[in-house]
């Protein structure tokens, strides 16, 4: 099975690679996770000066992720003098500089990191909304290096399509898509103040519960500016995942949180996985993934109904319960459940909440 991919001109052994975050925060850490089979590498976010961090900073679920992370809280100078040339001579693939933030920040910094990049990305995450002033970011960079650019994109940004059609008009390569969500907050209810955060009390969220918005954000923008070049970042946590953002349209992903939820061999369990979730459902390589893309359900508007295997059924009446229309009842004394056609709207909450997947008919 080909695991392989390429775009711009950098060839993958395989498309998943970490996120910018604290597992990529110097060589020793991105060292090792190349121990553990990733396709590419990308840095934590360097800047003009080191980032003062507020700890404790991070705080995870099993569905997310929230920090209060800023970029690395290493000087340049660090990187520069030492990370990054070690890497040069160690690292066997394709490295991504993550650099942050500002025009100014770029025509100092690109310069001196351009001799180690493979590529760069750059995150917009403390410069606005202002796709101008963004967009004079992508010029400085492009003034100092011919290596593909890559705008780390904030899902707040209000057009993604926009935003990915001035960074290809000012120079820039492609896009990341997305960072973080938020701000948001962890209330502390007991001691009525907030459990982490800056001196707002604010997080940023990322992790499973973003994907949905990823994949979509990622979607809109392949599908508007076909030629641009996407890395699909947000919820990625296995194989499938993967290979659903491949679908939607990106060229590669990237994944930091889930491995700081479920452990970093996570980066290895989902690359040994890649060949089986391939072969499940039909592709025999990752650029077949890329090439079939997305096909939409036609959109209907009759409701079709929910149909009970009762061999299945456990009887829980979760469905019942979760009805916003009252149109299911469970009788666990006879084992029967009735589905009343005249209120079902054809929802498919139902189908899609059953524990044991008793019901189908509906998507």
């Amino acid at each position: 099975m080909d695991l392989s991919t390429e775009f711009t001109g950098i060839k993958l052994k395989n498309p998943l690679m970490p996120a910018s975050g604290p597992l990529v925060g110097d060589d020793e850490k991105m060292l090792y996770l190349a121990r553990l089979g990733v396709g590419g590498m990308v840095t934590k976010t360097i800047s003009t000066k080191a980032a003062e961090v507020p700890r404790p900073c991070i705080y995870g679920t099993n569905n997310y992720i929230v920090n209060a992370e800023l970029w690395s809280e290493l000087p340049p100078e660090k990187w520069i003098n030492e990370i990054l040339p070690n890497l040069k001579k160690e690292l066997d693939l394709p490295l991504i500089v993550s650099a942050g933030y500002t025009k100014e920040d770029m025509e100092v910094l690109i310069p001196q990191l351009d001799k180690f990049a493979d590529a760069f990305e750059i995150s917009t995450h403390y410069v606005g909304k202002n796709l101008d002033t963004i967009a004079e970011t992508v010029r400085t960079i492009r003034k100092h290096t011919d290596k593909p650019i890559f705008m780390k994109m904030s899902p707040h940004i209000p057009d993604p399509v926009e935003f990915a059609k001035m960074v290809l008009k000012n120079g820039g390569t492609g896009v990341v898509a997305i960072n973080s969500l938020g701000p948001t907050m962890l209330i502390d209810l007991k001691n009525r103040t907030n459990l982490i955060g800056n001196d707002k009390g604010q997080v940023w969220i990322s992790g499973p519960v973003i994907k949905n918005l990823g994949l979509a954000l990622v979607n809109t923008i392949k599908e508007a500016v076909p030629e641009i070049t996407v890395i699909g970042v947000g919820g990625v946590a296995s194989a499938d995942d993967v290979l659903e953002y491949l679908l939607a349209g990106a060229d590669a992903v990237q994944m930091l949180s889930a491995a700081l939820i479920r452990g970093k061999q996570l980066y290895k369990t989902i690359v040994d996985q890649l060949p089986k979730a391939l072969e499940k459902y039909g592709f025999s390589s990752i650029e077949e993934v890329k090439k079939v893309g997305l096909k939409k359900k036609e959109v209907v508007f009759e409701p079709k109904y929910p149909q009970i295997d009762l061999n299945k059924c456990t009887f829980c009446k979760l469905c019942e319960m979760v009805c916003p229309y009252w149109a299911i009842t469970v009788d666990k004394e006879n084992k029967q459940v009735i589905v009343d056609e005249s209120k079902c709207f054809g929802c498919s909450l139902c189908q899609s909440r059953c524990p044991v997947k008793a019901i189908s008919g509906v998507i």
